[in-house]
């Protein structure tokens, strides 16, 4: 490294919002930050959540690029913008959009701007179980297992499901694609000026955890295994990639359009993006074995392994092992819960209705102190629910809850299950059915780390990243009970977007690999949590009571 200063840039787009940060590239100490909620998804339009369909509009990703970064650098100063070497960029997956030949998303142009199916589908959209079934079914007829990477079984949540289902149910759209593409490898193409979809840097990651891409297939599966699956995949595989690259690996130059709108030079270079769980795994400081868990609306589920630990090995039900996919040289695994902080927000509002649809009409205070009175209350539901349940005594008889609301990602997914709450009775009160709800998503955890543990792959400790693994330490306690091994809570609070600025600067060349970045970046944890172990009986019995709940709730789809 020189003397003069680096800095290098870290953006992840979340589900609710993209956060932009400014780092020293020398020690990983945040210079500025910015965030920005995507207007289009705050008032919900485009999406409908009882059909399941969650869409966001590509506005608000390029929208929300240019107002943090240019927010950062005025935070930061112009000294600072003008010694930015390199931008990396993470986000949700798999969210892959309908482009035209020019790779421009459709709900682009003027004649889809309104249109749902030519907008990003979220991660979270389970519109296309039916597609994902059948590419289930599908690929037992052929000699190769072609799902054999992403652990046996294919989940609506991920690339080909999604375009499949979009491809049938729009004709109008259908028409007009010409490729399809996640939109962490969207954002750099976007960044560097591209024109071409065919010329797109496809991500390591995303590519083989969602697309099923494997160098051991020479790239995707041929198209007669597409096109056996329904003639409208016929010959796509041509409009995408063969090749696809890990995240340590520049996608060219900031574009000159894009480096006026934010004051960087054309001489900073664009890093190939990645899914935010893996850049966050690194962000983290991740450890071989240790299961890094990104703790936001879902979890996803990080493990890096030495790749001839892996020889022979291939864990079930999971979202993908894939080499490179989180550091380049070693193996990644993914796993994850379809609904975590979905699950608390979900009965926080369910408890707030009244607050949110009849403390407005009010006859007592006037609508100004309605609105502060709510904002202030719907704020404290949360932390007061975790207080009063903390002081609940132990009760193997009490509420006992399943954490499928948004379905199961793993092990073994099926986003056609539901949640399931039993044991209610008359003294059922709020805080004891948060308490069941918690204890699901921890049990939801264990049941993961059970499923690596089984198929050969030690998990010797835990790394808590993102809002819940900071913010609450109720839940934090209850699961590293229920898993009866310590968590590690990183200091960095934008641990996802720290990541994207250690590749970033390995992209940069101001460290050779990303590991190196890792060490000097880091930074380091701000708190470990120690199992209780007189608690351990007591969460070994009620994670018995949950395997057997979860086994009937699976009877009633």
């Amino acid at each position: 490294m020189t003397d003069k200063p680096q800095y290098v840039i870290g953006v992840d787009y979340g589900s609710d919002s993209v956060r932009s940060v400014i780092v020293n590239a020398a020690d990983g100490k945040e210079l500025a930050t910015s965030v920005f909620y995507y207007p289009r998804w705050q008032k919900q339009m485009y999406c409908d959540a009882a059909k399941n369909r969650f869409r966001q509009h590509p506005l608000d990703y390029t929208e929300g690029l240019e107002h943090t970064i240019k927010e950062c650098i005025a935070k930061a100063g112009a000294e600072v913008a003008a010694q930015v070497k390199a931008i990396a960029v993470d986000t949700t997956g798999s969210t892959p959009v309908a482009v035209n030949e020019q790779g421009v998303p459709l709900a682009l142009l003027p004649e889809f701007e309104q249109e749902p199916n030519a907008m990003f589908v979220l991660w979270k959209d389970h519109t296309s179980t039916a597609e994902a079934a059948e590419i289930n079914t599908h690929a037992t007829k052929f000699d190769t297992n072609y799902l054999q990477y992403v652990g046996g079984i294919y989940s609506s949540e991920w690339f080909w499901a999604k375009l499949l289902h979009i491809l049938r149910v729009d004709e109008k759209v259908r028409a007009a694609t010409y490729s399809w593409v996640e939109h962490c490898d969207w954002i750099p193409f976007v960044l560097t000026g591209g024109t071409q979809a065919k010329d797109i840097m496809r991500g390591r990651c995303s590519a083989g955890h969602k697309g099923l891409w494997a160098e051991e297939f020479g790239g995707l599966p041929p198209n007669d295994f597409f096109a056996s699956l329904d003639p409208l995949l016929d010959g796509f595989t041509d409009r995408l990639y063969k090749e696809t690259y890990t995240s340590d690996v520049s996608a060219g130059n900031l574009c000159a359009e894009w480096a006026e709108r934010l004051g960087l030079s054309i001489d900073v270079l664009v890093g190939v993006g990645a899914f935010d769980a893996h850049m966050g795994a690194v962000g983290g400081q991740i450890e071989p074995y240790h299961l890094s868990k990104v703790m936001g609306t879902s979890t996803c589920d990080i493990l890096v392994a030495p790749n001839r630990d892996m020889e022979g090995k291939l864990v079930k039900g999971i979202c993908g092992q894939v080499d490179g996919s989180v550091i380049p040289g070693m193996a990644g695994l993914e796993a994850g819960q379809s609904a975590f902080g979905d699950t608390y927000a979900w009965f926080k509002n369910l408890i707030a209705w009244p607050l949110q649809n009849l403390l407005s009409s009010s006859k007592i205070i006037d609508a100004q102190t309605a609105g502060a009175l709510q904002e202030e209350m719907i704020g404290k539901i949360i932390p007061e629910l975790s207080r009063q349940a903390a002081e609940l005594p132990l009760d193997e008889k009490a509420e006992l809850a399943i954490d499928w609301f948004n379905g199961r990602r793993t092990p073994d997914a099926n986003q056609l299950l539901k949640g399931t709450i039993t044991g209610l009775g008359l003294g059922s009160d709020a805080p004891r059915v948060f308490r069941s709800l918690a204890e699901a998503t921890c049990f939801g955890a264990r049941n993961i780390v059970e499923r690596f543990r089984s198929e050969g792959v030690p998990v010797e400790g835990l790394i808590g990243i993102g809002g819940v693994a900071k913010k609450s330490p109720y839940i934090m306690q209850m699961m590293t009970d229920v898993l009866q091994m310590p968590i590690r809570i990183h200091q960095f609070e934008h641990t996802c977007a720290l990541g994207a600025a250690m590749f970033a600067a390995t992209v940069a060349g101001i460290y050779p690999k990303v590991e190196d970045a890792m060490e000097a970046m880091g930074g380091g944890f701000e708190k470990e949590y120690q199992p209780q172990t007189e608690n351990a009986e007591f969460y070994n019995k009620r994670y018995q009571q949950y395997l057997e709940l979860g086994a009937f709730t699976e009877t009633l789809v």
